[in-house]
């Protein structure tokens, strides 16, 4: 039986429930495939498979969810039937009354565009692919060497979603991509540096064409000398200065300053005890000045390879494009259909996602995005062209920020100072701390559609139980004034 009518089955064992608001049914299968090779040696090679159905059911304004990790008509009834019953005993203890903005049945499929699958790719190839990675990364033989690490990821999910409300879609979603990093030590000394972003490698919702167009071996030398030059370089002066950061960097910050405080339960406070709240509350939708009037921030689950790309979240919304920020004002939140009908906003902005088949869908990071400035610089050298005195710095080693996403700290692994519009000499361990919105409101640059890239990032978590799951965020260099750098001894 095909999973969209294992989904409508579910449905069908509950749809006349007395008191069934709504219900909704997803059968998913996902494979997940992990390789890390270690100076020359293959170090990790893991392949992953799961299925199962989960069934949510709304009875009375309260939810009830059951998962079974058999995705047949038989466990199907039984997910839905367990769902109905614990809605049912919430229901009877609940005061608060779920209702759920309006959206038209969604019917239709969705996959990802893919050039290359992955998981038809011979091991032997994804092996040597990586090997030529490290050999060219150790080229020269320097003793100082000490580690070379590089490592790839490919995630594929289908989908089935069924409501009560006439929706049934199927989805095909792959994503993946390569990395590469090199240790250096000298005494007491350590340098690192990776390519193309530390955190999760490079991600993209896409096919194996993606290992080819990171070449990886063409920026392996780079990597080396880097690494080997972080050995004796000074430590990053404290002070504050204008701060240049490249997008792996401001993928990064794009991510925890804002789009973790525009998710929408984060700021009614249904995330405190878990994951923290938000300095980003409903009374300050619409006039809360987040940035400065060059920064715009969307929600966009329509990116091209954007790890937060679908044709519909996991309750039926289709995959839209949300303001979250515009010329600097507050103006939208990450949503579901429940926060939206409950703070007015018309239409959910399409962010409802789960982990996988055991686990109900939250409010999740789709693409969240800086926008380029169309009158920007077109590339990272024309705005340290435009440079008088700062900081560049790329690739997160080490960040925090508190519970409101208000007050946080990044380190990254290699910074350079500019002078009079140049890049000059390169710096070990720097840092910088800040406010969000004080930080936001100094920026004063950002670079235009030439220089913007989309960056994915594979295990964001969330929720309780835990959900890693997949977010992106697309940037373009960026300048922020009067912002407090310094020097990292850890």
């Amino acid at each position: 039986m095909a999973d969209a009518d294992i989904a409508r089955a579910a449905l069908d064992a509950i749809a006349r429930a007395d008191g069934l608001d709504y219900a909704d049914a997803r059968v998913v299968r996902s494979e997940r495939d992990h390789l890390s090779v270690r100076d020359g040696t293959v170090d990790r090679a893991q392949r992953a498979h799961s299925a199962g159905i989960g069934v949510r059911a709304l009875v009375r304004g309260a939810w009830g969810f059951a998962a079974e990790p058999d995705p047949s008509p038989a466990a199907a009834e039984r997910a839905a039937r367990r769902a109905l019953a614990i809605a049912r005993g919430v229901a009877a203890a609940a005061r608060d009354r779920v209702r759920l903005a309006e959206e038209e049945p969604q019917r239709g499929h969705y996959a990802t565009p893919v050039a290359v699958d992955p998981f038809a790719v011979p091991l032997d190839r994804r092996v040597a692919d990586l090997v030529a990675a490290t050999d060219a990364a150790r080229d020269g033989g320097d003793p100082r060497v000490r580690a070379v690490e590089a490592s790839m990821q490919w995630h594929r999910i289908d989908s089935a979603l069924a409501t009560t409300e006439g929706t049934l879609v199927t989805q095909n979603r792959v994503f993946g991509g390569a990395g590469l990093a090199v240790t250096c030590r000298d005494g007491d000394a350590t340098a690192r540096r990776s390519y193309p972003i530390d955190y999760d490698g490079g991600l993209w919702a896409a096919g194996y064409e993606v290992v080819d167009e990171l070449a990886l071996v063409d920026h392996a030398h780079r990597l080396r000398e880097e690494a080997l030059e972080l050995l004796s370089a000074p430590d990053c002066p404290a002070g504050r200065r204008a701060l240049v950061l490249d997008t792996p960097q401001l993928a990064l910050q794009i991510h925890e300053s804002c789009g973790h405080p525009a998710e929408c339960d984060r700021a009614l406070g249904d995330e405190v005890s878990l994951a923290g709240a938000s300095f980003l509350t409903p009374d300050r939708l619409g006039r809360f000045h987040y940035g400065s009037p060059r920064v715009n921030l969307t929600a966009d689950a329509t990116t091209p390879r954007g790890l937060g790309t679908f044709g519909w979240d996991d309750e039926g919304v289709p995959a839209r494009r949300t303001p979250l920020v515009s010329r600097g004002v507050f103006v939208g939140y990450l949503s579901s259909r429940e926060t939206a009908e409950a703070l007015g906003l018309g239409r959910s902005a399409g962010c409802m996602r789960a982990e996988s088949w055991d686990r109900p869908p939250i409010i999740r990071m789709i693409n969240v995005s800086l926008e380029p400035d169309p009158d920007g610089p077109a590339s990272l050298d024309e705005l340290i062209a435009d440079t008088d005195d700062g900081v560049l710095m790329t690739v997160n080693r080490s960040w925090s920020i508190d519970d409101l996403r208000l007050n946080f700290q990044f380190s990254c692994e290699v910074g350079w100072e500019i002078a009079r519009g140049r890049r000059t000499r390169m710096v070990r361990n720097p840092l910088y701390t800040g406010s969000t919105p004080a930080f936001w409101r100094g920026c004063d640059a950002i670079g235009n559609a030439t220089a913007w890239r989309i960056w994915g990032l594979a295990s964001c978590g969330k929720g309780d139980p835990m959900q890693a799951m997949g977010v992106a965020h697309g940037c373009a260099p960026a300048r922020f004034r009067d912002v407090e750098i310094g020097c990292s001894r850890g």
